[in-house]
């Protein structure tokens, strides 16, 4: 199992508190830090879809210029993504072909049991 994200987010801490506790192996890849190629996003979107990496929740996408935003295209966020790994939301974890983004303690219980 392998799981992106940033070591400082909150969302990836809990996470990767969460799999520590529950004595579940995992190998984590900071995406700002190791980065991120081509192939391995376009496999994210081809599993689960641009719009669901894409967070518009955050600073990042607020920073976005407003006509940015306004004519977001899978083209256009798949280079953004690559440009600045921040905007996608996080962890992504990919195990046994499966990719799951975002993190929920119950759903995960559930998947990785």
């Amino acid at each position: 199992m392998k799981l992106y994200g940033i070591k400082n987010c909150d969302t990836v801490k809990k996470a990767r508190k969460w799999l520590d506790e529950n004595g579940i192996d995992y190998e984590f890849h900071d995406f700002k830090k190791d980065g991120l190629n081509n192939e391995l996003l376009s496999r994210w979107e081809q599993a689960v879809g641009w719009e669901t990496l894409l967070n518009r929740r955050g600073t990042t996408w607020r920073k976005l210029p407003e006509e940015v935003r306004g004519t977001i295209s899978a083209q256009s966020a798949h280079e953004i993504m690559l440009e600045n790994p921040s905007i996608i939301k996080r962890p992504v974890v990919e195990r046994v072909g499966n990719v799951s983004v975002g993190f929920n303690a119950d759903e995960w219980a559930a998947w990785l049991s």
